[in-house]
């Protein structure tokens, strides 16, 4: 099953003390992979853009999804894009927002498992306090869709 994940409204973009000392201190935002995060994000950039695949499987007329993107037990699956500084000695991680599998709605999933087409989700990375987006995100602050 092929994901996309469309993220807006970066919080180093925007005016004020937060914004800046995200951008000073070389913050990014990337997803994570197994234990490491990758593609790397600054976070004063316009957008963000993942993609990537992951395996899908029915068991016992439900829905499962696996692989190295996905966290979490069974009935309880998730992505993950990580805050971090950028430093000289690699990503030091400081916040995660975790997007959940159990948030999209079944048919969407199916579809996606059925190959109807890419199952993208749109997020705001921005949280109501102007920092990075954290802890989990639940509707509407996530939107998914099939294209």
């Amino acid at each position: 099953m092929r994901i996309r994940i469309d993220g807006s409204d970066l919080p180093g973009r925007r005016a004020g003390a937060e914004a800046d000392a995200l951008r000073l201190g070389n913050v990014h935002v990337g997803v994570q992979r197994k234990a490491e995060v990758v593609e790397l994000v600054p976070a004063d950039a316009a957008t963000a853009t993942w993609c990537f695949e992951v395996s899908s499987r029915e068991i016992d007329g439900m829905l499962d999804v696996g692989g190295p993107w996905v966290h979490g037990r069974p009935g309880a699956r998730f992505l993950y894009l990580s805050w971090g500084a950028v430093t000289e000695d690699g990503f030091a991680m400081f916040r995660r927002a975790k997007l959940m599998f159990t948030d999209i709605p079944t048919e969407l999933l199916r579809a996606a498992h059925e190959g109807s087409g890419t199952l993208v989700c749109r997020v705001g990375l921005t949280d109501a306090a102007g920092g990075p987006l954290s802890a989990r995100v639940r509707p509407p602050g996530v939107a998914w869709t099939v294209e």
